[in-house]
């Protein structure tokens, strides 16, 4: 009986990256460590193999750069909130839909990036068993899919390590290969003036583009959370979606002119930098992916209700690595359709609550004691989805743009019904006063 109480008495463990509140003032990080982390996780390579695709379709035009600009302000934004708050997009999530809404959103969340970590951890089974001659991939996917969660494993401070090596690492590569490709088609002049074969309408190449990166974007407010101030975060995300996304994607555009290979993995050997590419590519995509594992590692979390991360991380890596063996990666261009489909709407509730219900301050509320759900932010949730789908399937615009700017828009409209039939969430508002002291504390 007295194991048993003493069993009892032991303090549960605390994950130190926060994965159930808010993370305090005394564990924020410097604006450097938080710009670091946020570029190594943009450096992801599937961005550029659409790149690439779109620029079969268009050639070498300003998509890249409008698609750059819709993701840089939406992530900003979604990453200010939770610098502002402390806490991570699920956890956002939670306070504007409620208990079950986080739920769905960790479900999305968690279940895309588990998706990408495949796709991933495929591109990089495949670039290293062709630079090595081998006929099958799948040792490699297994191996490569286990490594590349240890950094998400060990938490913030692993992935900020990692993201020193490979972000340099990943610009001296795309340097290189404008170089070669400048020089392939006879210098920028011929590049501007290629022309592509049309087979994508514009709103399908834009949402294609956005849907590279727009989960991952979603949960920038896993790292952002840790930023001093809503203002620096904002601004280390704008900056570096606008250089690093433009890039990535005029990248694999430039390469897959020049060569006429939109698929990046298969444009290095192209270009006679295998060896090399390998190199540099492998601590990219490590970068990418453990940025992944942690993100579906919080929201398995937030699911679960538990306060531990890591054995979500571990079980959504066995998925991973699964769906990686099977070909997963094979299905990529659908894939970010359905993305660029459901997951802006969810950022576009989040931000509207925030800028326009929230006001731009932490609420207060307790994550613990949210109702089971927050009516007004599931009503302009479903009035998004209505309309990126209705978009998907007219081709009329793009999708996700739409997504994001009715739920942005429907949010506060819907919760101005709310109050003026009676029917608003007291818990979201409960912590009014209590935001100002919170606010205070992470503007410092």
């Amino acid at each position: 009986m007295t194991s048993t109480t003493a069993a009892s008495a032991a303090p549960e463990r605390v994950d130190r990256d926060y994965p159930l509140g808010r993370v305090p003032h005394s564990a924020r990080q410097g604006w450097f460590a938080i710009l670091v982390v946020v570029a190594g996780f943009i450096f992801f390579t599937p961005t550029m193999v659409t790149g690439g695709q779109v620029a079969g379709a268009f050639g070498f035009v300003g998509l890249a750069a409008v698609a750059s600009v819709v993701l840089a302000l939406y992530i900003a934004t979604l990453g200010a909130t939770s610098a502002a708050t402390g806490l991570s997009t699920v956890l956002l999530a939670r306070l504007s839909l409620g208990r079950v809404g986080g739920k769905w959103a960790s479900i999305v969340l968690g279940g895309t990036q588990i998706g990408w970590y495949g796709i991933t951890v495929g591109i990089f089974a495949d670039l290293l068993a062709s630079a090595i001659g081998w006929e099958v991939s799948w040792p490699l996917a297994i191996v490569g899919g286990l490594v590349m969660a240890t950094t998400a494993y060990w938490g913030f401070k692993g992935i900020e390590i990692l993201s020193w090596v490979s972000v340099p690492l990943m610009f001296a590569l795309c340097i290189w290969i404008t170089v070669v490709s400048v020089d392939e088609v006879g210098g920028w002049g011929a590049m501007f003036a290629t022309s592509g074969d049309g087979t994508l309408s514009p709103g399908l190449a834009i949402t294609m583009m956005i849907g590279t990166f727009i989960s991952g974007g979603t949960q920038v407010g896993n790292w952002t959370r840790f930023a001093k101030s809503p203002r620096t975060a904002f601004l280390i995300c704008l900056g570096v979606l606008l250089v690093i996304e433009t890039a990535m994607l005029v990248f694999g555009g430039i390469g897959a002119i020049a060569f006429g290979e939109p698929d990046f993995t298969a444009l290095l050997f192209t270009m006679g930098l295998a060896l090399m590419g390998v190199l540099l590519l492998t601590f990219n995509l490590w970068t990418t992916n453990d940025n992944t594992a942690y993100a579906f590692g919080v929201a398995g979390a937030e699911l679960a209700n538990r306060n531990d991360k890591r054995p979500f991380i571990i079980i959504g890596v066995i998925i991973g690595i699964a769906l990686a063996v099977t070909g997963v990666a094979n299905a990529l261009t659908g894939f970010l359709v359905t993305l660029g489909t459901v997951i802006p709407p969810l950022g576009g509730v989040i931000i509207g609550t925030y800028l326009f219900v929230w006001r731009r301050r932490d609420p207060g509320t307790d994550v613990t004691r949210v109702g089971m759900f927050v009516w007004p932010g599931i009503v302009a949730y479903l009035l998004g989805t209505a309309a990126a789908a209705f978009g998907a399937f007219t081709g009329i615009g793009s999708p996700a743009v739409q997504g994001i700017v009715v739920a942005i828009i429907a949010a506060p409209v819907c919760h101005a019904l709310a109050r003026r039939f009676g029917k608003a969430p007291t818990d979201a508002v409960a912590g009014d006063a209590a935001s100002t002291t919170v606010g205070t504390e992470v503007s410092a």
